[in-house]
């Protein structure tokens, strides 16, 4: 910088100049402070004075000097608090602690909560699924004939339960409960006897005949069975015209519901009979059965159907068919209830001792199951044990049983 302030040639011998006083106090007062930052004594250097004015060449020359001197210790200054930052993020950084792997968590599963699958309302009387409301109606007990002239009968494969027994003179007769369904064509109808009203009575059901035995009328009142008697109550029932009387007497569910509500039947209470999943075997042991009722004509056999794990039933060697749909009756558990049996006093209507215990052969799932049955009074409803005294638990669907007098009127095969 000085180096522009020198001539081109050897400077002459100095001569001495007087100094402006008032001049060097003026340039002498100005300082530092007074300067703007960014001014262009930073950016350039000072103007070139000419040899002819050696009065402003010291002045300038000291101004330059102190300019200098400032910006090496700015320079110097902010390299050293550069460095010192440096040197301090390098230190904090070497003995700063190192991160301690930490364990992996155990990943958290979150189950969604699942709804409870609703659980299915099943029928009190068949144990299959049926809407709320059906529990709610009136069992109804209709009694029907099985005489040659009665075939094929009307609704037996829509009864949830179905009772057998012989009426008189070793012709047998049904008991058909229904709640869960309600067919148009139930009959023929015939008379009561006293054990269809203490079976009838084990499900609080209304009891629908026409007319029956002499003890059979008098236990009606006695027992207080809900009657649904044809000769009191001839409005709900009607005759068909291709068959002669007395087998020609017909009715409807909803015809019997109805008579039911006018006598204020309208719930029944009844405990019904245990159930399990329906399930069928691998190997059956029980394909085939026999009950030796009474004879030819209303002996009874079931042939094991594995496909729908129900029993197909033949009476007199024929399929056991019914007249709604010509489909043949399939229950799908088949009970034989030994128990005592004699005659009414006139000597001609049947009796069966239907309270107290005995032996009871169950069928379901291909297998035969010998157990024990138990009713202890004409309300309460029949249960079947095990041999080690267990509720037998039974398949939902029709179950149907058989009164029968000794254990050799029943045999089965594999």
């Amino acid at each position: 910088m000085i180096d522009d302030f020198r001539p081109a040639h050897a400077p002459e011998k100095s001569v001495p100049v007087k100094i402006d006083t008032i001049q060097t106090k003026k340039l002498e007062s100005m300082s530092m402070p007074q300067l703007k930052p960014g001014a262009e004594l930073f950016a350039a250097d000072p103007p070139r004075l000419r040899p002819t004015q050696p009065t402003n060449l010291s002045l300038i020359s000291r101004l330059q000097t102190s300019l200098d001197t400032h910006r090496k210790k700015w320079i110097i200054g902010s390299a050293l608090v550069l460095l010192f930052s440096f040197m301090t993020g390098a230190v904090a950084f070497k003995f700063a602690p190192k991160p301690v792997a930490q364990a992996e968590k155990p990943a958290i599963t979150v189950k969604k909560k699942v709804a409870p699958k609703p659980v299915p309302i099943t029928s009190t009387l068949s144990g299959l699924p049926v809407d709320a409301s059906v529990n709610q109606r009136h069992v109804t007990g209709v009694m029907i004939e099985n005489s040659l002239a009665a075939r094929p009968q009307s609704g037996l494969s829509q009864a949830s339960v179905v009772f057998e027994a012989i009426a008189e003179g070793g012709i047998t007769r049904f008991l058909a409960l229904f709640q869960d369904t309600t067919p148009e064509d139930v009959g023929p109808i015939r008379s009561a006897r006293p054990y269809y009203e203490q079976w009838a009575l084990g499900f609080d059901a209304a009891y629908a005949h026409v007319g029956g035995s002499p003890a059979a009328l008098a236990n009606i009142k006695e027992w207080g069975v809900k009657d649904l008697d044809q000769f009191a109550n001839g409005g709900s029932y009607h005759r068909i015209t291709s068959r002669p009387a007395p087998h020609n007497v017909y009715t409807s569910i909803a015809a019997l519901q109805a008579l039911e509500a006018s006598k204020g039947y309208t719930t029944s209470t009844f405990t019904g009979f245990p159930r399990k999943p329906d399930a069928a075997v691998k190997q059956p042991n029980a394909k085939a059965i026999t009950m030796n009722i009474s004879g030819p004509a209303y002996n009874v056999h079931y042939d094991y159907n594995a496909a729908t794990n129900s029993y197909g039933r033949v009476m007199a060697g024929v399929a056991h068919l019914d007249a709604a749909g010509n489909t043949q009756i399939a229950p799908k558990v088949v009970i034989g209830l030994i128990m005592p049996y004699s005659l009414e006093a006139d000597g001609y209507h049947s009796a069966y001792n239907t309270i107290g215990t005995g032996a009871a052969y169950i069928f379901q799932d291909g297998i035969a199951t010998i157990g024990q049955w138990n009713k202890a009074a004409n309300n309460a409803q029949f249960t079947f044990t095990d041999a080690a005294g267990k509720p037998i638990l039974l398949n939902p669907g029709q179950t149907w049983i058989t009164a029968l007098r000794g254990t050799n009127e029943i045999t089965y095969t594999p």
